[in-house]
């Protein structure tokens, strides 16, 4: 079968390796859908900290059954299958309080590789994260779980509530799934800055009541509305987190979701911190819960992926899908074999 590699940085190649056999409680799936993602481009530009090289790439994923393992129950070859790529340990401190994001061994054993014919899961994501897709539910839709899975836990860390304004500082695929989130919790206006033209197209189609090109209009923009109850930082570079608090309201909230490298630093107002009381908070991952909300989001077709979606090419034009992603013409691009 082939599988797309990143054996260092910079580096992206296209292997034949052997289909693999699921041992006990594995199931491997054939690829219908795969989506390109800002991890996997970050992977491939510079590594990431969290997954050593040489990598497979790829992790957002749907595809349909091809063989199960010994002692896999309730799923047969054929079965349309929806997944996300980690699992919890259940074991640790984190996971007795309920706080499975945060399990290490949870992106510490990424299934990883979705960009090929096939992908094997293991027992573990089998076991806990994979679920029957319904007939309702296209491939490429399913292979959104895991961003959407991601957005409904920073959702619930932001707390939208009916009649907040809401400012979202990005204009990625995270941005446009915030943005239709934020929509469904009754935000009373939602503002979108970015630097692409097409995609703030996109979301102003999704609802986004104003988008804004970044720069001295944005704050501009911001500051006449009188801050934002909701700032929603999707950027993940140091200089938005540091603007994402100047464009709150007081009393207001600044989700910082875009990661940036660690040992980043950044610098706040304390003023504005302490005497306007905003709220500054992270959030990482998902859990069990987010999992299943997203997606009986998407089953119901309450979250729209299509038009995120810009382009679809086949694995053998691997090459022009990355290309595409990096430069921001597209949001996400399918993969598919």
């Amino acid at each position: 079968m082939r599988r797309l590699e990143v054996p260092g940085p910079g580096r992206v190649e296209m292997r034949s390796v052997p289909i693999p056999e699921p041992g006990p409680g594995e199931v491997l799936v054939a690829v219908e859908s795969a989506l390109t993602c800002g991890t996997d481009l970050k992977l491939v530009s510079r590594g990431h900290a969290r997954i050593p090289l040489p990598s497979p790439l790829g992790h957002e994923f749907a595809g349909t059954v091809a063989r199960t393992g010994p002692g896999v129950e309730g799923f047969a070859s054929g079965d349309a299958i929806a997944c996300v790529p980690t699992a919890p340990c259940g074991r640790c401190s984190y996971c007795s309080r309920g706080r499975e994001n945060l399990c290490p061994e949870a992106v510490g054993r990424i299934v990883l590789g979705a960009f090929a014919d096939y992908v094997l899961l293991p027992s573990r994501i089998v076991a806990t994260r994979l679920f029957h897709r319904p007939a309702s539910m296209p491939a490429v839709a399913a292979a959104a779980l895991e961003p959407l899975a991601c957005v409904v836990h920073g959702a619930a860390r932001a707390a939208i509530n009916a009649g907040d304004s809401v400012l979202i500082l990005g204009d990625g695929p995270i941005a446009l799934l915030f943005l239709q989130l934020a929509r469904m919790r009754g935000a009373s206006r939602i503002l979108v800055a970015g630097h692409h033209p097409e995609r703030l197209r996109v979301a102003a189609a999704l609802g986004a009541a104003t988008t804004v090109l970044g720069g001295d209009e944005l704050a501009a923009a911001v500051h006449a509305e009188g801050g934002a109850d909701r700032v929603i930082e999707c950027v993940g570079r140091p200089e938005a987190w540091e603007q994402a608090h100047t464009l709150a309201a007081p009393g207001g909230r600044v989700l910082l979701f875009g990661g940036c490298a660690a040992g980043t630093g950044v610098r706040f107002d304390a003023g504005r911190i302490h005497y306007d009381e905003i709220d500054v908070i992270g959030a990482f991952h998902y859990g069990g819960d987010d999992v299943r909300a997203a997606l009986d989001l998407l089953a119901a077709g309450a979250v729209r992926i299509d038009p995120l979606v810009t382009h679809s090419l086949p694995l053998s034009r691997f090459a022009e899908a990355l290309d595409l992603a990096r430069s921001g013409r597209a949001v996400k691009v399918e993969i598919h074999p």
